[in-house]
Parts: structure tokens; sequence; C-alpha cells
């Protein structure tokens, strides 16, 4: 068996991958937080933000926490289209459960549902993302310990969307928004812990990428996506904010339709002051 390093940079890569499902969760969640507070087509693209940002935070969490990876005795490689497959998959399914809360009648029922379908997808793309590692040797999984992962997934899932369908404030967001990226990291490294490698050394090249030729661009790239839309979202007015600024406007235009009106009785009173002198 090959000996397995999961933070072979040290705390580095926990620490920073953390951070990134925090962002991730936190603009997710204030994301969907304005989409049950909008309807139309404002809700449902506040909605695909929403998805984009958790399913970029999610896989961005775990490909930097895979940079801390290595096994002993072998190389790492990654396919990349299995790779990339695994974050178009994050987003969608992550899409799929979203929008089942924020168009569902039955907020019970869309909670289950949605809360289920983002939980497979965080796992899918777990498991996608492993199974595009490239090494000499051969990686086996304890099941009982990816069953305790997908259950945290769920788990983490559901927790996030009822926060976003019962949570306003900005402080309690960024509180669940702690618990879930905790959440997602401790599925992660459930599902790292239930991996083994036997190392079968060869001469032969790998395919793939390296993950410094790939991976860590591609997550820089979606960690800067992640940070300027926190701060679209940030500046950007809510539906309240909005209605106060209209409501505001409102007397302003009114106010030149009365000024002729109070303008009447002087002018009637010069008209009058005329009329007298002429006789």
């Amino acid at each position: 068996m090959g000996h397995l390093d999961h933070a072979a940079f040290g705390l580095l890569t926990p620490v920073l991958s953390y951070a990134m499902a925090v962002v991730g969760a936190a603009l997710g969640l204030r994301c969907t937080v304005r989409a049950l507070d909008a309807s139309g087509p404002s809700r449902r693209n506040w909605l695909i933000t929403a998805a984009s940002a958790i399913g970029t935070g999610i896989w961005t969490m775990h490909f930097v926490a895979m940079l801390g990876f290595a096994v002993r005795g072998t190389d790492i490689r990654y396919n990349v289209p299995l790779t990339i497959l695994s974050l178009l998959v994050a987003m969608l399914v992550v899409g799929a459960g979203l929008f089942c809360v924020g168009f569902g009648r039955d907020r019970a029922r869309s909670l289950l549902v949605g809360g289920l379908t983002t939980g497979l997808g965080v796992a899918s793309m777990h498991y996608l993302g492993m199974a595009a590692l490239r090494l000499h040797g051969t990686v086996r999984y304890d099941p009982l310990l990816i069953v305790l992962s997908v259950v945290i997934a769920v788990v983490a899932a559901t927790a996030a969307l009822w926060a976003a369908l019962n949570i306003k404030s900005p402080v309690a967001v960024a509180v669940a928004s702690l618990v879930m990226g905790g959440a997602v990291s401790s599925m992660h490294y459930t599902g790292m812990l239930a991996v083994s490698v036997r190392v079968e050394p060869s001469g032969a090249g790998l395919p793939g990428a390296t993950a410094m030729q790939f991976i860590f661009p591609l997550a820089v790239g979606l960690g800067s996506y992640l940070f300027v839309t926190s701060a679209f979202v940030a500046l950007s007015p809510t539906a309240r904010e909005r209605a106060a600024y209209t409501s505001a406007e409102r007397p302003t235009k009114a106010a030149p339709a009365e000024f002729p009106a109070s303008t009447g009785p002087p002018a009637a009173s010069t008209a009058s002051t005329t009329t007298s002198a002429t006789a």
C-alpha cells in the first residue's frame, strides 16, 4: 500500500480550501436570498448565479485540497475532460436543487428534494474528481466511508438551503456559510479517508496534466470569479432598497405638477387688476 499524504504543503491547502468553500457558500446563499425576493427572469438569473457560485466554490475547495494530496511511490496526473466534467456536474446538479427550492410551491417538499439533489451533486463532483486521478497503482475505497461522506453532503446541502429560506440577516448568512464550508470540507476529507492506493511502480509516463499545469491555474481563475461576483452582489441593491428608492422619488416627481396650481391665485389677481385699470 502506498503512503497517502493529504496535506503535503502543511495547513496551507486545508485552510485555503476551507476559505474557498466558505466564499462559495456565502455568495450562493446571498444570491438565493435575492432570488426568493424576486420574481420572473430576475429570480431565474439570481438562482443561476447562486448555482455557479456554490458549484464553483465546492469544486475549487476540492481541487485546492487535492493540491496537497500525494502518494509515496508514484506521480499523480489528472484527466482533463473528467476534471472539467466534475465542475459542470457540480454547477448543474446544484442548480437543479436551487431551482427546486426557488420555484417549488411546497416549501418542505422542495427543501427535502433540493437538499437531496444538491448533496448528491456535491458527492458526484467529488468522486468524478477522484475518478480523474491517474497514478501508477490501483485506487480502492471503503464503502462505509463513502456512504458517510454522501450523508454529510446531503445534510450540509439541506441545512444550507434551509438557511437560504429562513435566514435573511447578513450576519446569520455569514455564520451559516462558515458552517456549510466546514461541512463541505468534512465531506471531502471523509471521502479522502475512504481512499487507499496499491502502488505498482512503473517507468511508463502517466497521461493527463499535473496539478500545477492545469488545476492550479483553473482554481485561481474560478477563485477570482467568486471574489468579483461577490463584489457585484454586495454592491447591487436589494429589492427592498430599490423599492425604497422608488418611493422616495415619487414626491419629487409630483411637486412640479402642483406648482402651477399654487400660482393660480396671483395670476387671477393680476388679471383682475388689469381689467380695473382699463375700465
